[in-house]
């Protein structure tokens, strides 16, 4: 109470009269303590009470910092002399988690309007971590002023004595303290060969330590405004990103994540001059798996000794996200430390999250780069594979009751594929005047799960089908999907198919939905 009328009087200083109304907002898990003041004409801040001088006074600091940098941050109005206590910007009730809720709760399959949120947020942050570094004097930062190994070691036996200890899995102590040591030293040092020479990176970020949904409000306009930075340091800039798009609750698709991706990539290139494309892949790798290990020493902690029951939920689908990075062609150079996490994820406490994993986001996922961007992105691009050969697939979907579609190669023909056997959204009055391209019917196919379950089995026939077509030097092959009007099953699997063909191989794929009257053509990648 003492601590709260200190702050009504600050907000009388400040307004020149008591506020009208004072509701207390949920807490932020930190120690401190949020209230809405609003006037007698409805206006309202947000007021501020904290137990940490540090860690206040490193929040007002970058905040005036960001401000007048005319970063999207909220703007400080009135602070007491030790800094406890201070007002600030009312930037409203939408935080980014609240407006994705939708898509989270649907297992990964975000809206349009999700997905162009995200994707706003993520062009925004090399602002705050580039522009946002120009004459900022980390010594303000809080608790330390900059992201080290000696930061990196401590997190890294967080992970080893409150997750990895507790999984009663046996290990080397000394062998894995050498990889700890490897990698912190990895992680810390950047270096590139940049023609033909050794480079290193001279650019200051702001590493913004806890970048997340929670930590990004959305106003009216759907813009994006950044809070809660004040654990921020100078550091490099993959640590957010990897924080923002491996957070397994968000549980966002593969395609999705490598959109962002590609479009922080090309956001950064506004501020500084960025490593080649495959050197950024790997960078961000590695701090993918960093922010893994310590997201699972946190979970640990907190739902192994704490015994918290969300935190115990969260460990399987982090470790979910390991499995995943292990099965990519991510490469890691330390041996004990990697043989040691496949042991971690094939426990069998760990299993039952793999197949509820890969099915809510219709794709197996050792399959798929996770690191992949798209075709614009030029010849240093993000993709597994170069195009290797003039092979051309064409997909098509269709109705049976007019017939098979004709192969004008001269080929005779090649798979089809009958969807007939799967749930139909067309008996359905909302999904008669959609087609298997519409959001509803996309969930609606994907929460029944009959049509991943069909598209499974056929990406790996049509994997090694393509794969050796390309080998032989083959130019033309031929994918057909047909059900009952071919308006949802068959033109959902047709177009999921090429995407999923186009984003492996990178070779063209020319995608027909004949009853739809439409045609699309995914151009190879350079």
């Amino acid at each position: 109470m003492h601590r709260m009328k200190k702050l009504l009087d600050l907000y009388q200083q400040w307004r020149g009269e008591e506020p009208a109304n004072v509701q207390q907002l949920p807490g932020a898990g930190s120690n401190r303590s949020y209230v809405r003041l609003t006037d007698h004409k409805g206006k309202s801040v947000i007021g501020v009470i904290g137990t940490s001088r540090d860690e206040d006074h490193a929040f007002i600091y970058l905040t005036e910092h960001f401000s007048k940098r005319k970063l999207p941050v909220p703007k400080i109005l009135a602070a007491s002399d030790d800094q406890l206590r201070y007002l600030q910007t009312d930037l409203g009730s939408t935080s980014l988690f609240d407006a994705i809720r939708g898509g989270r709760e649907a297992g990964g399959r975000y809206t349009l309007k999700e997905q162009e949120l995200l994707k706003r947020t993520i062009r925004e942050l090399p602002n705050i971590q580039i522009h946002g570094a120009r004459g900022l004097d980390f010594s303000n930062c809080y608790p330390q002023a900059e992201f080290d190994v000696d930061s990196v070691l401590f997190d890294l036996n967080y992970f080893k004595y409150c997750f990895l200890k507790a999984t009663e899995l046996d290990f080397h102590e000394l062998k894995l303290e050498a990889d700890f040591r490897l990698f912190a030293k990895d992680l810390t040092t950047d270096e590139y060969m940049a023609d033909g020479d050794l480079q290193s990176p001279t650019v200051t970020s702001f590493l913004y330590r806890d970048f997340q949904a929670r930590n990004v409000m959305i106003d009216h306009d759907g813009n994006p405004f950044f809070i809660d930075y004040q654990g921020g340091r100078k550091g490099p800039y993959y640590y957010d990103l990897a924080s923002f798009l491996w957070q397994a609750s968000a549980r966002y698709p593969h395609k999705l994540r490598r959109e962002l991706v590609y479009e922080y990539y090309n956001s950064l290139k506004n501020y500084i001059e960025v490593p080649p494309a495959r050197h950024f892949v790997n960078r961000l790798s590695l701090f993918v798996l960093f922010r893994t290990l310590q997201v699972l020493g946190a979970y640990g902690f907190r739902g192994y000794f704490e015994q918290k029951k969300h935190f115990i939920e969260s460990i399987p689908p982090a470790i979910q996200n390991l499995r995943e990075l292990l099965a990519s062609t991510a490469s890691f150079h330390y041996p004990y430390l990697m043989d040691l996490l496949r042991q971690l994820t094939e426990l069998p406490q760990f299993q039952q999250i793999e197949a509820t994993a890969s099915r809510a986001d219709g794709y197996k996922t050792t399959d798929l780069n996770p690191y992949k961007a798209h075709p614009q992105d030029g010849p240093a691009t993000f993709s597994k594979y170069d195009a290797q050969g003039p092979l051309v697939v064409r997909v098509f979907s269709f109705s049976y009751t007019k017939g098979i579609p004709e192969d004008e190669s001269g080929n005779g023909g090649g798979y089809v594929f009958d969807c007939r056997s799967t749930h139909n959204p067309g008996r359905y009055e909302p999904y008669k005047q959609l087609t298997g391209l519409d959001e509803p019917v996309i969930r609606f196919l994907e929460d029944d799960g009959e049509i991943l379950t069909f598209l499974d089995s056929v990406y790996k026939l049509a994997d090694a089908h393509v794969r050796r077509y390309i080998q032989r030097g083959f130019t033309s092959l031929m994918f057909c999907f047909g059900c009952t009007g071919g308006q949802h099953r068959s033109v959902y699997s047709a177009q999921h198919l090429a995407e999923h063909i186009h984003e492996k191989f990178g070779i063209e794929v020319r995608i027909t939905h004949r009853e739809q009257n439409i045609t699309q053509t995914l151009e190879a990648k350079s």
